[in-house]
């Protein structure tokens, strides 16, 4: 096959599975944005607070469980990279799915995207209302929960240059904090000052019951929550249709991972658990506000508290810029309200911004009547969607390489290591964590949520496909394609 004849069925391909709604965006981010938001994707909420109830249950080994999740995280994104190299759009995940795997699983990824971000969002616009009761005890929540998301809302609003100004300071906010706390941590154990000084100690990874002092089984349940911590990594990947230079930016981003995932990860729990025995650590307790109380640093609580409350407030951020991006990718693919398609004189999908953020808003009202065991199950919904997400991104990658191979389409120029072979086995470790959320009584309600949206996406696909003939014939020339396009 020519490369003439290459980018003829490139371009028959995309005609039949419908547009690539980057058009009409603004390519407003620039290099030093992009890498701060693919930080900033990789330090949120899961670790500044859910990881005190991980080291409960595993101990030390938790450290091994985030190192052995962000190798597989590495994996995917190296998919995706390749994947956005060969087309960078917006659309992304639902796109590639869309392309290689069918108009069906498009829609179904595409929607449960916006899912995953609309009910994070609800939870961490609650989750920000109380870090500032902390300081604000008198101010009711669901005026602070209102205000925040009223705030963000125009900001994403005016522009996709203000949301990765917002981005990049939030990302400052936490980068900074965590080095300040590894970099605390290891005087404190090095040189014993402070009230920790007597107690730290390299051996406190080790001297309690050992590494996994519960067993590995425990350690490996910790898995769902390890995960969580890790969503919105792949956020980068929604940036791909506004980024100034997504050759030279996206790559860079992606490569930087690993170091991010070692120092942020597993060096500032390695640190946290050199100051602090890990017995000492509870439940619903952040470890990082442990640390800082151990140590005896002033107002360490409220720095931490600080942190917490950017980190909330870059993830209900990050919600409204994809959830806009993915309702706009959705409808240019009849696969939503034409409506929801339109982009604002700022080159921003209003429309769509505004649906997520009126349903994000539900939240505000919840904060009277959702119980704390809520945000539990919200997070685990979130995961559950986060890694259909991810098992897309894989499978439509080992499909994109097959289709290589067979000279069906052209290579990408920044192939992933190792080929199919590390997407297969993040896949199989995807489905290991699946297996882990079902074995979970606290976690499984996401599974049973998982399989009613299910439901609610195939009866919603049947109804399109019966009143929209578009949709239906594109389906249909899908089907026929897949078998070339896809496979070998």
């Amino acid at each position: 096959m020519t490369s003439t004849q290459v980018e003829q069925h490139h371009g028959d391909d995309n005609a039949a599975k419908g547009s690539t709604p980057e058009e009409g965006y603004e390519r407003g981010l620039g290099s030093r944005q992009v890498q701060m938001i693919a930080i900033g994707g990789a330090i949120g909420v899961g670790l500044f607070l859910g990881a005190g109830a991980n080291i409960a249950k595993a101990g030390p080994s938790l450290i091994l469980m985030y190192a052995l999740a962000g190798v597989i995280v590495f994996f995917i994104m190296r998919a995706l990279g390749e994947l956005l190299l060969y087309r960078p759009v917006s659309g992304s995940f639902a796109e590639y799915a869309r392309e290689f795997l069918g108009p069906f699983f498009g829609f179904v990824t595409g929607w449960t995207y916006w899912l995953m971000w609309v009910v994070t969002g609800m939870a961490e616009l609650t989750a920000a209302a109380i870090y500032v009761h902390f300081w604000f005890p008198d101010i009711p929540q669901w005026v602070t929960a209102l205000v925040f998301l009223v705030v963000l809302y125009v900001a994403n609003l005016i522009s996709v240059k203000i949301f990765g100004e917002i981005e990049f300071w939030f990302s400052m906010v936490k980068v900074t904090a965590l080095i300040g706390m590894i970099v605390i941590g290891i005087g404190v154990v090095t040189f014993g000052f402070s009230a920790a000084g007597d107690t730290a100690a390299v051996s406190n990874l080790w001297a309690f019951d050992g590494i996994f002092p519960k067993g590995v089984g425990s350690s490996l349940m910790t898995l769902q929550g390890v995960m969580f911590a890790y969503l919105a990594v792949e956020l980068v990947g929604v940036t791909a249709g506004e980024s100034e230079n997504p050759e030279k930016t996206l790559p860079k981003a992606i490569n930087t991972l690993p170091w991010r995932i070692i120092v942020f990860y597993v060096g500032a729990l390695s640190v946290i658990l050199m100051v602090v025995k890990w017995t000492e650590f509870q439940p619903g307790v952040s470890p990082f506000v442990a640390a800082f109380a151990k140590i005896g640093i002033p107002a360490g609580a409220a720095i931490v508290n600080f942190v917490v409350l950017t980190a909330a407030l870059s993830s209900c951020n990050s919600g409204m810029y994809s959830t806009g991006r993915m309702l706009r990718d959705l409808a240019a693919n009849s696969e939503a309200p034409k409506v929801l398609g339109r982009l604002s004189s700022t080159k921003t999908p209003a429309v769509a911004i505004t649906l997520s953020v009126a349903l994000m808003g539900i939240g505000v009202v919840l904060n009277y009547v959702v119980p704390e065991k809520a945000f539990g199950y919200v997070t685990s919904v979130a995961t559950a969607a986060g890694i259909w997400t991810w098992l897309m991104i894989l499978v439509s990658h080992i499909r994109y390489r097959r289709a290589v191979v067979a000279g069906k389409l052209p290579a990408s120029s920044f192939p992933a290591p190792g080929g199919t072979v590390c997407s297969w086995i993040a896949v199989a470790f995807l489905l290991l964590v699946t297996v882990m959320i079902a074995i979970d009584p606290d976690s499984r309600i996401s599974l049973y949520v998982g399989a009613g949206w299910a439901v609610c996406l195939a009866v919603g696909w049947a109804v399109l496909k019966a009143r929209n003939p578009q949709v239906a014939a594109r389906a249909a020339a899908a089907d026929q394609e897949l078998e070339p396009a896809g496979r070998s």
